[in-house]
C-alpha cells in the first residue's frame, strides 16, 4: 500500500470520524461543522503540520556555523543518498531524542535535542540521523505529521465535548430522541482519542523499523545505530522529554513509554528491545 494512499486513508477516516462526532454532539447541522472544521483542518495539517510540530517544541532553525557537527552529518547523508536538504532544527531540551517532519523530501526538516549531542558518539548519531532520514526517504513524514495534527485536534474536541456536557452545552436532539444524543456525545467523547491514538499506532510502529533498516543500511554500521537507541532510551527514562502524547509517535524513542505488555501495546513505538535486537541479530541485555 503506498503512503500516498495511506496519507488519503488517513484523511478520509479523520473527516469521517470528526463528522461522526459532529452528528452525536449537533445533530445535522453539527455533522456539516464538522465537515467544514475537516476541510480546514486537512488543509491546516497537509501544509503546515510541519511547523506546528517544530513550534510545539521550540525548535530553532540552525546552519553549518550554529551545529556544525549535526549540520555536517545531514548533509553529507542526503547527499549520498540523493535528497534534498532538508533544514536542520535545535530543540533547547535535556531529554535526548530526535525527529523529521515535512510533506514531502523537498519540504523536510530534521531536529535533535540539546541532550543528544553530548550523550551520542559521532558514529551514533550519524545512525540516529540516517534513521531520521529513512523516514523522509520513505516518505512516512507526511503522514506522520498529519497524523500528529489530527490526533491533537481530536482530542481537543473530545475534551470540548466533555465540558460542554459537564455545564448541560449538549442537548441537541436529546429531547426528540430520549436521550439517545447525549448516550452518543458521551461515547464519541471516549471514543474519539482512543481512534486518533489506534490510527498513530497503524502509521508509526512498521515505519520505525523500517526507518532502522534504512538507517544501518546508509551508515553500514547498524550497530551504532543499535547503541544510539539504548543509550536513548536509558537516558530517557531519567531525563524524560515532556511532550505532547499526540506527537510522541514522532521521535525516535517515545516520550512516554507504558510499563511492562499492556504499556508496549499501546506504545506509538515497537519496543526498543526488539529494535535493537533486529539490528545486530542478538537480544537486547538492557531490554531483558
Amino acid at each position: 500500500m503506498s503512503n500516498i494512499f495511506k496519507t488519503a486513508l488517513l484523511l478520509t477516516v479523520m473527516t469521517l470520524l470528526l463528522m461522526l462526532a459532529g452528528r452525536a454532539l449537533g445533530g445535522q447541522n453539527g455533522m456539516l461543522m464538522a465537515l467544514a472544521f475537516a476541510a480546514v483542518l486537512n488543509f491546516v495539517s497537509y501544509f503546515f503540520s510541519d511547523k506546528i510540530a517544530l513550534a510545539t517544541y521550540r525548535a530553532q532553525p540552525v546552519d553549518r556555523e550554529d551545529l556544525p557537527r549535526v549540520y555536517n552529518i545531514v548533509e553529507r547523508l542526503a547527499q549520498k543518498e540523493s535528497l534534498p536538504m532538508p533544514k536542520v532544527y535545535l530543540i533547547p531540551t535535556d531529554s535526548p531524542n530526535a525527529f523529521a517532519t515535512g510533506r514531502n523530501p523537498n519540504h523536510a526538516s530534521v531536529a535533535v535535542t540539546q541532550g543528544i549531542l553530548g550523550l551520542l558518539t559521532d558514529d551514533e548519531l550519524e545512525g540516529v540521523i540516517a534513521h531520521e532520514l529513512g523516514h523522509v526517504r520513505n516518505r512516512d513524514i507526511l503522514i506522520s505529521s498529519i497524523a500528529a495534527t489530527m490526533a491533537g485536534a481530536i482530542t481537543y474536541l473530545a475534551s470540548i465535548a466533555k465540558w460542554g456536557m459537564i455545564f448541560g452545552g449538549m442537548r441537541g436532539e436529546r429531547d426528540e430522541r430520549g436521550g439517545g444524543s447525549g448516550i452518543a456525545a458521551i461515547a464519541m467523547m471516549f471514543l474519539a482519542p482512543f481512534a486518533a491514538m489506534l490510527i498513530q499506532l497503524a502509521v508509526s510502529r512498521s515505519r520505525e523499523y523500517g526507518a532502522d533498516d534504512s538507517g544501518a543500511h546508509w551508515t553500514g554500521n547498524p550497530y551504532a545505530l543499535a547503541s544510539a537507541l539504548a543509550k536513548i532510551e536509558a537516558y530517557s527514562q531519567r531525563q524524560p522529554l515532556i511532550a505532547s502524547p499526540s506527537t510522541a509517535h514522532l521521535f525516535i524513542i517515545a516520550p512516554f513509554l507504558g510499563a511492562g505488555s499492556f504499556g508496549n501495546l499501546f506504545s506509538t513505538h515497537p519496543p526498543t528491545a526488539k529494535r535493537i535486537e533486529r539490528l545486530t541479530g542478538r537480544p537486547a541485555d538492557f531490554g531483558r
